[in-house]
């Protein structure tokens, strides 16, 4: 019982309900595991017991927690001080504002602890002092933010695609920023498009094989180089001599990858195409800086500061001793021992290289944003950032502090996979965050936001809990542990207010009761997935299942109907498919089930899953007929694609996405849930229905995406629904 209590002390479920009526209880062994991973002991009932005397003695002596949310208008609560205790806020520009004119005085007297006792504070993370009658003082970090984050300024449409697909004629092998920006240039001025949806572009952890998943980085908090258009780094034209000489062969040895790709069906080798980069950014960085640009790097470096410096220094480290932290010599495992700076004076040099690749990939990231806002886009880029990072990466070498040691994120078992899921994902450490005033977290939407018009979060649930399964147990005997969701949301209001910038939380699959609400209520859009809105029986307002990634066909099936498209949510973005799922002719030709029925994926017999995926897409041509979204008929792809997205347009969704393979007619997914060498996840160039990879030309002369996109950008869609 005292086990039971010091978890629900620390946020951690000592149950969940998998489905409704059914309740599964946390095993002992987690519980201490996981305690033990927030640095408690919890191993024996000694243990346990100077636990909970520990955790009650620090409550009674606590004048404020580590962090404090409050809103301009709703301030924290503070009504547990002690009647007296002096308040003095420090603003994050250094101010002391003057106590609130309502009471004249800066104390907690009548214990009006709101706006009377503070005053009315800008937005920001400040400092929050308080002195009680007793001798007691503490101090908290204090995050004002906004109400909500900034909404889509107009209803809009565009394109989601995973950039290491989108190949042209200047690509080294894989889709890079020079393609993203002509992409962005060009579908905004021809078709009209608001937005452009990435993958992830964070920096990956060196191989070779490096893991092709944007979905496990090394760092969330830096762009990957790889993703460099090297004739576009300003250096790239004062090459002179031998460098030029060398530069041009690693160009003609690019463009063997590139024809490997598009011409030979190869798989995009993103370990073959840094080699070629990383040498062309040495000759690159050895020129000297012009006056300007020095200047501007300089004034990157100090932007960035620590976390620049922490990063550049772990890839040069990853350089000599390998890529995983955990194996390097005992002093280097320490970022701020002797030892590592030692090192880091031996590679300055290789230090400074990567600081500069950091800023070169930030300028074009920002070439990028800007190509889209000249071409009209509302939005822009949308970046996408993934739920977590490697653990032998970056980031958890350069805040140790901050990631559960021994603990990985998944999923628990549902009804798609009875054996839950282990991402391998070291999560962050709630009480870590809060100490910090959430300083990692802040950092990182900051530097997302820097060039991104929205922001997408992949698993958004994760801002207020977390399936952590011990290191070395199935993902059956993990257990959810709980955030702050209101400060979570908080800092992120408060940054993407900074930015802009709007927010898409990636809600599908298990959500927990009361999520989208509390995503909506501070603007955060969801995601609308077309084969998974249905009415849902069990599903509450705002909430309830919404799709689950790797299900063979939409959940339900056909015990569910189809939800009118006037019933959709308008807060959301409204797609047909994503990276995880079927692409819309797969499915339409059952080539999904054909490819999972190849790899041995089916949960059960064949027949069924093919019996359930032609029922599910009949119902749906039926809707689409009756509601006439389908003059063609049935029987013609190219329609049934046109009618699901004019289906969309019906939604009162604020953003419609657009797959980018699908105005092709492509039939692989980029991902497929569930396997690893079985199938080239992450590895695939956009292609045509005959599998012939498409380059960015021939997408702009595609007629078949312009049919596509003829209904979409005829005006309809900016027009309110």
């Amino acid at each position: 019982m005292g086990r039971t209590r010091l978890a629900q002390l620390h946020g951690i479920a000592t149950s969940y309900d998998p489905s409704p009526g059914r309740t599964v209880h946390t095993g002992e062994d987690t519980l201490v595991a996981v305690l033990a991973a927030l640095g408690v002991d919890a191993s024996t009932p000694d243990a346990v017991r100077a636990a909970l005397d520990a955790h009650q003695h620090t409550a009674a002596r606590i004048l404020l927690p580590r962090t404090l949310v409050g809103r301009p208008d709703r301030p924290p609560d503070l009504t547990g001080l002690p009647e007296g205790t002096v308040l003095r806020v420090e603003t994050e520009a250094g101010e002391s504002p003057e106590p609130a004119p309502e009471t004249g005085e800066n104390t907690t007297g009548n214990h009006r602890l709101g706006r009377p006792a503070l005053g009315r504070l800008p937005l920001g993370v400040h400092v929050l002092h308080a002195h009680a009658p007793d001798g007691r003082a503490a101090r908290a970090h204090l995050v004002v933010a906004p109400d909500r984050v900034p909404a889509p300024p107009v209803r809009s449409h565009g394109f989601l695609v995973q950039l290491y697909s989108l190949l042209s004629r200047h690509s080294w092998g894989m889709g890079d920023l020079g393609d993203l920006a002509d992409l962005a240039a060009w579908s905004g001025r021809a078709l009209g498009t608001g937005f452009v949806q990435l993958n992830p572009l964070h920096a990956a952890v060196p191989g070779p094989p490096t893991d092709p998943s944007p979905y496990r980085p090394s760092s969330r908090r830096f762009p990957d180089p790889v993703h460099l258009r090297i004739e576009h780094v300003p250096e790239y034209a004062q090459l002179s001599g031998t460098a030029r000489l060398r530069a041009d062969e690693l160009a003609g040895r690019a463009e063997v990858l590139r024809a490997d790709v598009l011409e030979r069906g190869a798989l995009i080798d993103r370990d073959a195409v840094w080699e070629l980069k990383r040498e062309a950014l040495d000759l690159l960085c050895a020129v000297p800086l012009t006056p300007g640009r020095r200047a501007a790097y300089c004034d990157f470096l100090a932007e960035q500061g620590q976390a620049l410096d922490d990063h550049a220094t772990w890839c040069a480290i990853a350089e000599r001793h390998g890529s995983d932290w955990h194996s390097w010599p005992a002093g280097l495992r320490d970022p701020r021992s002797a030892a590592t700076a030692r090192l880091r004076a031996l590679l300055l040099d290789r230090v400074d290289f990567h600081c500069r690749l950091a800023w070169l990939t930030d300028q074009q990231l920002g070439a990028a944003q800007r190509a889209a806002r000249d071409a009209g886009m509302a939005i822009g880029l949308v970046h996408d950032l993934a739920v977590g990072v490697h653990p032998a990466g970056a980031d958890t070498w350069a805040q140790q502090d901050a990631f559960a040691t021994g603990m990985s994120i998944g999923a628990p078992p549902d009804a798609f996979n009875a054996r839950g899921q282990d991402w391998g994902l070291p999560p962050w450490r709630p009480d870590a965050l809060a100490a910090a005033g959430y300083a990692p977290y802040r950092e990182l939407l900051r530097g997302l936001l820097r060039h991104a018009g929205a922001l997408r979060i992949d698993h958004v649930m994760g801002l207020f809990r977390l399936w952590w399964v011990p290191e070395g147990r199935p993902p059956t005997d993990g257990t959810y542990v709980r955030y702050d969701g209101e400060a979570m949301l908080s800092v992120l209001a408060l940054e993407a207010h900074r930015a802009g910038a709007a927010v898409i939380g990636e809600d599908l699959g298990t959500v927990e009761a009361g999520v989208r609400g509390a995503l909506a209520e501070r603007g955060v859009l969801g995601t609308s997935v077309l084969w998974f809105e249905r009415a849902y029986e069990t599903a509450g307002p705002g909430d309830g299942a919404a799709g689950d990634e790797g299900a063979d066909v939409g959940p339900g099936g056909g015990e569910a109907r189809i939800l009118a498209p006037e019933e959709w949510r308008s807060g959301c973005l409204a797609t047909v498919t994503t990276h995880d799922l079927p692409s819309t002719a797969a499915r339409l030709t059952g080539e999904d089930v054909a490819l999972r029925e190849r790899l041995g994926l089916l949960a059960g017999p064949v027949d069924g899953a093919r019996s359930r995926a032609s029922y599910e897409l009949t119902e749906w041509l039926r809707e689409l007929a009756r509601q006439g979204l389908l003059p063609e008929g049935v029987g013609d792809e190219e329609a049934a694609v046109r009618a699901v997205h004019r289906f969309l347009l019906r939604t009162p969704a604020r953003m419609v996405g657009i797959w980018l393979p699908d105005t092709v007619g492509d039939r692989r997914p980029q991902n497929l849930p569930g396997t690893w060498d079985e199938y080239p996840n992450w590895r695939l160039p956009i292609a045509g229905p005959d599998g012939r990879p498409q380059t960015l030309e021939e997408l702009a002369a595609s007629p078949r995406l312009h049919a596509l996109m003829r209904e979409l950008s005829d005006g309809a869609l900016n027009r309110e629904p």
